[in-house]
């Protein structure tokens, strides 16, 4: 849309992660199923990491409004071509965490959905393994913003979902306020950031809380648990377990 040319490495790997995310309808599917426990139509969502728009899509086919938050301009640019004329869509083209100001984005060309502000997430992922290989190229100065501002601007959203690569902490940090649904990814090369999570959305308020692994969508506790289980849950996790996503509910 703005004419940008992006590097070839960086074109075909969005071009692969649009295939990925956007084209396997049973994943979709799950995925609506798992998201509609949390959001119904007219609810707003936050989408923090938005990448091509994968959730952004199935947050609106549940008729909810969706502010999304992406740094990176190329996946940044496929969310406007699939979303940009959706008036429930606002596309905000920034990275977030516990401040408002610039951030440094480092950029994985030939994997942008790994691409992070962390540079402790970059350091865990370089012994690590199956990470090894992925190599962190270039990198970009962004705007930052925080879960609070966002607030201010958008009003209190029913649910949050956080993704960006370990840096969900930091993002986390930046919310004093009590949100309905929040969820934030979690590695097992940072495990952590994950106990960080846990411990600042404890302090927010009373959560409870489940986990999804990988790309599953599929909740594993029967019941949800407290923040001292779910930490217990995730270290144990055996490293191959590799990554997933972790639901907070809040208790009336």
């Amino acid at each position: 849309m703005n004419g940008v040319a992006y590097p070839k490495g960086t074109a075909k790997a969005l071009a692969r992660s649009l295939r990925v995310y956007h084209g396997d309808a049973a994943r979709n599917a799950a995925m609506d199923a798992l998201y509609a426990r949390f959001l119904k139509p007219g609810d707003l969502a936050f989408d923090i990491g938005a990448h091509v728009g994968d959730r952004v899509s199935s947050f609106r086919r549940l008729g909810a409004r969706v502010v999304a938050l992406e740094p990176q301009p190329g996946p940044a640019r496929a969310i406007k071509l699939i979303h940009g004329r959706d008036p429930q869509v606002t596309l905000v083209e920034a990275a977030c965490g516990d401040h408002r100001g610039m951030a440094t984005l480092r950029i994985n060309s030939a994997n942008p959905t790994v691409s992070t502000i962390s540079g402790d997430f970059v350091g865990a992922a370089r012994d690590a393994e199956g990470w090894r290989e992925q190599v962190w190229d270039r990198e970009l100065t962004v705007p930052c913003t925080t879960l609070d501002s966002l607030i201010s601007r958008y009003g209190m959203p029913d649910f949050v979902k956080i993704d960006v690569e370990g840096f969900e902490a930091n993002v986390l940090a930046g919310l004093s306020r009590l949100v309905p649904a929040i969820s934030f990814e979690f590695t097992t090369i940072q495990r952590d950031v994950a106990e960080a999570c846990l411990v600042l959305l404890e302090t927010l308020g009373p959560y409870r809380f489940n986990v999804a692994l990988g790309e599953s969508q599929t909740l594993e506790l029967d019941e949800e648990a407290g923040a001292e289980a779910m930490g217990g849950f995730l270290r144990d996790l055996p490293h191959e377990a590799n990554s997933g996503d972790v639901y907070a509910v809040m208790q009336a």
